[in-house]
């Protein structure tokens, strides 16, 4: 049980930072780099993101790191890792608060800049720009901070899960023998 809190603890952290990193890079280095595009352009491009990152290396790690601090949280519950349980409770609250900003701000969005179709064919880019970026923009520094904050949360229990085992492997003070009181000849 002790190894798969471990690989659950780490899996979770690794599939967190992923996408951590990812939309923290989209918000500063991928849409400030947009923005210094034309409209079609960004209309163009980001069409193209949407339909490039819906892949399994995206999608893996975007829907695997729930269930993996699912039973992170579960497995720190039942006595595994006790003492890492608030923190893993924090990682889960923050990466389920970035999906929801992901499925009501940047679903929406994306969905209505994909029914704008060939950007060569269609009018008003502009303000198709403008009912586009600066929100999808906002919302995505948003959703960058909430994965970033449970990396941070699930990088702690780690250092927290680490500080709490033995030599032996045991995660709780409870499981290490008792010293002995006096010595006997």
């Amino acid at each position: 049980m002790r190894n798969l809190q471990t690989g659950m603890l780490l899996a979770a952290t690794l599939s967190t930072g992923l996408m951590a990193g990812l939309f923290a890079a989209v918000a500063y280095a991928v849409m400030p780099g947009l923005a210094r595009s034309s409209d079609r352009t960004l209309v163009e491009t980001m069409q193209g993101i949407n339909i490039a990152i819906l892949n399994p290396f995206f999608l893996l790690p975007f829907v695997g790191s729930l269930p993996l601090l699912g039973l992170a949280v579960f497995l720190a519950w039942r006595g595994q890792g006790r003492p890492v349980l608030p923190w893993l409770i924090a990682a889960l609250a923050l990466y389920l608060a970035a999906l929801v900003v992901t499925g009501s701000v940047h679903v929406p969005l994306n969905i209505q800049l994909d029914d704008v179709g060939d950007p060569d064919r269609a009018t008003h880019l502009d303000a198709v720009r403008a009912d586009f970026e600066s929100k999808w923009v906002a919302w995505n520094i948003v959703r960058a901070l909430l994965h970033t904050a449970a990396f941070a949360c699930l990088l702690w229990a780690l250092v927290v899960y680490g500080a709490h085992r033995d030599d032996d492997g045991n995660t709780d003070a409870s499981a290490r023998p008792a010293a002995p009181t006096s010595l006997t000849v």
